[in-house]
């Protein structure tokens, strides 16, 4: 079966069935295959990375893409840099999910390789029919990891406006008893002024 599919169909055409890729299904452009693969990936629970990809050796174009799942290889091993610094999760693991496609003379990008097993567990996540998809920014571990810290500053944001709404009535508290003892003092104040205006005019009698 050989599909032709642009890019404002891919995300239709998954968010409304469980198609999957298939080994012949055209594209019409690399960007329509991204956009379809990327959320195949989300329906189907993992996150799409751009891979590797070769370029035409008459005008430098890339003809040839590679997208995998982001857990595909392992991470390189490298020194760290101090024993203070917490290791990096492991996010990659070798997981081989992928889609190959190629630009053809007709200009028309055809899937010539997929292999849909991976090696992790899905998450499945519900795919709204016209979620945009955000290319330009590839999903990879530095993507994950701003997933988290943003999700962290959202909470840290939610915790700081609560501590803050909890000090403001403290301040208000404190105001209000501010001016309860002042007038406290005020009526005092009156009171030994009038005793003692009292105890002069006995006097002068």
């Amino acid at each position: 079966m050989i599909q032709n599919l642009n890019e404002q169909e891919m995300v239709t055409t998954i968010g409304s069935s469980d198609m999957e890729p298939c080994v012949g299904m055209e594209f019409e452009s690399e960007e329509a295959a991204k956009v379809f693969y990327d959320a195949y990936a989300t329906h189907l629970g993992f996150i799409m990375r751009v891979d590797a990809f070769r370029r035409s050796m008459r005008d430098g174009k890339v003809v040839w893409r590679r997208l995998v799942c982001n857990k595909e290889g392992f991470r390189k091993l490298r020194p760290r840099r101090s024993e203070n610094r917490k290791p990096r999760a492991i996010t990659r693991e070798g997981c081989k999910a992928m889609i190959v496609v190629k630009k053809e003379k007709t200009g028309k990008w055809v899937v010539t390789r997929f292999v849909k097993e991976h090696n992790h567990p899905l998450v499945a996540i519900p795919v709204n029919g016209r979620r945009s998809v955000l290319l330009s920014q590839t999903p990879d571990e530095k993507d994950v990891k701003i997933r988290e810290l943003t999700a962290e500053l959202q909470r840290e944001r939610k915790r700081s406006a609560a501590y803050q709404e909890q000090l403001e009535m403290v301040l208000r508290d404190m105001e209000d008893h501010s001016h309860h003892l002042s007038r406290n003092i005020d009526d005092i104040v009156q009171s030994v002024k009038e005793i003692e205006a009292k105890r002069g005019a006995v006097s002068r009698c």
